[in-house]
């Protein structure tokens, strides 16, 4: 019976029109994840009104295509310009940039391709062999699990603040900050929108990010142009050299990272953006050379380009088993998937085989597919670098404006990117990291809402968000964390080595 289903999905995938359709997404995927501001989740969106008309091989085959492929494109704006293409590059972006800047480009690139595929490989591989079981593992998760894995998340702020964990702090604070600005998630009041209509939506994401890492870095390249003509140079080479001594070096690490990106990505509401963030922070912890982050060195690379493609097809585990999505692109697929007469959950196994085992099949070709397209559009990017910057950085304007404006519709995004990033390059300037404000908010919604939510449910019980095993594991290790970082930036910490 196996066989037969496996026949008929490759039978379904393996058609000259699902195959074009599979490298036009692709190249589309590309696109709009190289460009800063248009994310993973506006390729998906922009390619339902086109799967309309599909049948749902085709259909679902666009949709994990340019998926994927956005999310490694966002690598790529992020290692040239300092200018994340979606939020699961954000994590990394310094990083990926100082590589650049010290002559490395090639190789950053080339191992955020190579993990991005294997780690995407590998997501895949788990959501075929063990979805069923992560489902049911990310569905005992309560607002408890949520508030600590949240609170976890956040405490990579002090690991993502290289030199100087207190304005590491300061910095995610002003994130979190950030974040409490619109409809209070309890009472549903307006709060520090000043009357104004367009705050009470918060402060809008993407705009954010787009103000804070690229219109900062504009700022900075304007300040620091010399003349109209001053060309951006970086070496063009092979993009693949030196990576196989990366991965051989670093093996543990990719492993971990895709693990974590997979567990992550299980989770509903996580993502690849949080598992990123995550991943790169767990990196840094573990490493034997710590302080060669934040200075373009590969190995945090190497963990978060891992994870947040592996973290893709996991967020396909809890959308098909149960119709819970992990993100907010299978969110919209499944949508799709209920336009398609896939509904969702346990019995798809039962009444669509075929079709969930062709969806398999697409995803390992998409990964596959992602070597070449990748590869091609890379050494296409590199020409952007040789453009004037007195041209360069006015075009790239152009991108964020209508980035930040597609995520709004309105003026309100162009604004919250504006101020948010002369804010930025005033923070940069004094020393402050402008990773945790992100990372803050990021999390910052799903930290408050669990918490409000749990608090609700114990009847304002502390001792409640110790009472689940999950929850008590995460609870003792975050606060194990936050102990360990106390003790560390103490006073005494730093007097025991003159006694010694």
């Amino acid at each position: 019976m196996t066989v037969d289903i496996l026949l008929q999905a490759f039978a379904l995938v393996f058609r000259w029109d699902v195959i074009l359709i599979i490298i036009a997404s692709g190249l589309f995927g590309m696109f709009v994840g190289a460009m800063p501001g248009l994310t993973a989740t506006m390729a998906t969106a922009l390619l339902i009104p086109v799967t309309f008309f599909m049948d749902p091989v085709p259909a679902l085959g666009a949709i994990v295509t340019a998926t994927a492929m956005a999310i490694f494109a966002g690598d790529i704006p992020a290692a040239m310009l300092r200018m994340p293409g979606t939020p699961a590059s954000a994590a990394y972006t310094d990083e990926s940039y100082l590589m650049g800047r010290k002559g490395q480009l090639d190789l950053n690139l080339g191992t955020n391709l190579v993990t991005s595929v294997l780690g995407g490989l590998i997501g895949v591989a788990i959501l075929v062999l063990a979805a069923p079981a992560l489902a049911e593992f990310a569905l005992a998760f309560s607002s408890f699990e949520y508030f600590w894995l949240a609170a976890l998340g956040l405490t990579c702020a002090v690991f993502l603040a290289t030199n100087d964990p207190l304005k590491g702090f300061a910095s995610l604070f002003l994130g979190l900050g950030l974040g409490t600005i619109g409809i209070d998630p309890a009472a549903g009041f307006p709060r520090f929108t000043f009357g104004t209509v367009e705050l009470m939506q918060g402060v809008s994401f993407i705009p954010a990010m787009i103000g804070m890492f690229a219109i900062s870095e504009l700022l900075r390249g304007v300040t620091s142009m010399q003349g109209s003509g001053e060309v951006v140079l970086q070496q063009v080479g092979n993009v693949f050299k030196g990576v196989g001594g990366v991965l051989r070096r670093y093996w543990v690490n990719f492993l971990r990272g895709s693990g974590i990106g997979v567990v992550i990505g299980a989770l509903p509401g996580a993502g690849a953006d949080i598992a990123a963030w995550v991943s790169y922070a767990v990196s840094k912890r573990f490493s034997k050379e710590p302080q060669k982050f934040g200075t373009g060195h590969v190995e945090g690379i190497v963990d978060a380009g891992a994870a947040n493609n592996s973290a893709i097809a996991a967020a396909w585990i809890p959308a098909l088993v149960f119709g819970i999505p992990g993100d907010s692109i299978t969110a919209i697929v499944i949508g799709v998937l209920y336009m398609k007469g896939m509904n969702p959950g346990p019995t798809v196994f039962l009444q669509n085989p075929q079709l969930i085992y062709a969806v398999f099949m697409i995803f390992v070709l998409a990964n596959l597919l992602m070597l070449p397209l990748g590869w091609a559009i890379i050494k296409s990017a590199k020409q952007v670098l040789r453009v004037p910057k007195n041209i360069l950085l006015p075009m790239i304007l152009i991108f964020c404006v209508v980035g930040s404006y597609a995520m709004t519709n309105s003026v309100y995004g162009i604004i919250i990117m504006l101020v948010l990033g002369i804010f930025a390059f005033m923070l940069e300037e004094n020393g402050f990291p402008i990773a945790p404000v992100i990372l803050g908010l990021v999390l910052g919604e799903m930290f408050e809402q669990n918490f409000i939510t749990s608090m609700i449910k114990s009847d304002g019980s502390f001792l409640a968000f110790f009472a689940r095993p999950i929850a008590g594991i995460l609870g003792v290790a975050t606060i194990a964390i936050w102990l360990i970082m106390l003790w560390r930036m103490g006073p005494w910490s730093k007097a025991r080595p003159a006694a010694v």
